[in-house]
């Protein structure tokens, strides 16, 4: 029954992808009354003087090949998004485990907590080792390839190999003029989040103005968080998050990094961190990913680049199929 999961949870995204904006449900503040591909586990830990519970996947494959992946999303994306990626690398012999972030998704959102890539990094480094994962492949996505740059130079020991997806973070925002907002600021435009925004922003910057049915799922589903009861702690952690990667860039560290790494990006992306507030003559020297990725290539010591040149932010939901070949073939190297 477990292996049909995955199958019927696609039918239930391709099914409910076609209902109307206006029946966008509501979700809980850790998404409850959403379902994910596989089952979810809850590790409990304390941190900064409270309880806390990082939920996550934890997928074993039939025929283990001895190689562990963990899969770390995005700031629009959680855990369940993966869920292609999860079938893909476990029907391959890898164990994939796929957390949320404390303040994303299932996990707890607190009221009170300093947001920093290594406090991330150290939750999820204490996660594995509670259940007794260490040398992981480090895949990240999106704001995932910030925080999965930030484990690699925490922890090189554990860090086997290192997969970038279309990365934030590959230049410093704040540095080429885009100004900042205070968290609360960040909040108030949090509050405003609809379906409709969501969707039309990653039409728009993560799809090249293309939309196909199978992503509505994952705009309700970041969406669904914003009309439920537990809106304001939702947007509150959204808006400590926003501060946290706007202010801690990693891009002058990239050339530290001792890790293999596969670089894969999507040239369409023009994803970047506050664009809209920027000046008009800034805007477009922003989310180059053109440029991008190949002077990360060149900043990172033991960078392959891999590019998908029709594909934008999430080239392994955009082509699943040629994204998820090109990574197993990157992994096997």
């Amino acid at each position: 029954m477990r292996s049909l999961r995955p199958l019927l949870f696609t039918a239930f995204a391709l099914t409910t992808s076609f209902a109307s904006a206006q029946d966008a449900p509501a979700y809980g503040p850790e998404l409850e009354g959403f379902d994910y591909p596989y089952p979810v586990q809850q590790y409990k830990f304390n941190s900064q003087g409270q309880p806390l519970q990082m939920a996550f996947m934890d997928v074993k494959p039939q025929k283990p090949n001895g190689r562990a992946v963990v899969l770390l999303h995005g700031k629009n994306f959680c855990g369940a998004t993966w869920q292609e990626t999860i079938r893909q690398l476990s029907g391959a012999g890898y164990r994939v485990i796929a957390p949320d972030q404390i303040g994303f998704c299932k996990s707890t959102k607190p009221a009170h907590y300093q947001y920093t890539f290594q406090q991330l990094a150290r939750n999820t480094h204490d996660l594995l080792a509670s259940i007794g994962v260490k040398d992981v492949t480090v895949m990240g996505h999106s704001t995932g390839g910030m925080l999965a740059m930030r484990y690699a130079l925490m922890y090189p020991a554990d860090t086997k190999q290192l997969v970038l997806v279309n990365p934030i973070g590959l230049e410093d925002w704040k540095a080429k003029g885009v100004p900042s907002l205070s968290v609360d600021q960040w909040y108030a435009r949090e509050l405003d989040t609809t379906a409709d925004r969501v969707r039309n922003y990653e039409k728009n910057t993560y799809y090249g103005g293309q939309w196909k049915p199978e992503y509505e799922i994952w705009v309700k589903m970041l969406a669904g968080m914003y009309q439920g009861p537990g809106k304001q702690i939702v947007a509150w952690n959204s808006a400590l998050l926003y501060d946290m990667i706007y202010t801690q860039p990693v891009v002058y560290e990239m050339g530290a990094i001792q890790a293999p790494t596969l670089l894969m990006i999507g040239l369409t992306d023009t994803t970047a961190i506050g664009k809209d507030l920027a000046p008009p003559e800034i805007r477009p020297t922003l989310g180059r990913y053109t440029e991008l990725g190949k002077l990360t290539a060149k900043a990172i010591p033991h960078a392959t680049l891999v590019e998908f040149p029709t594909l934008g932010h999430a080239p392994q939901m955009q082509d699943p199929q040629g994204f998820h070949k090109a990574l197993l073939e990157g992994l096997a190297k």
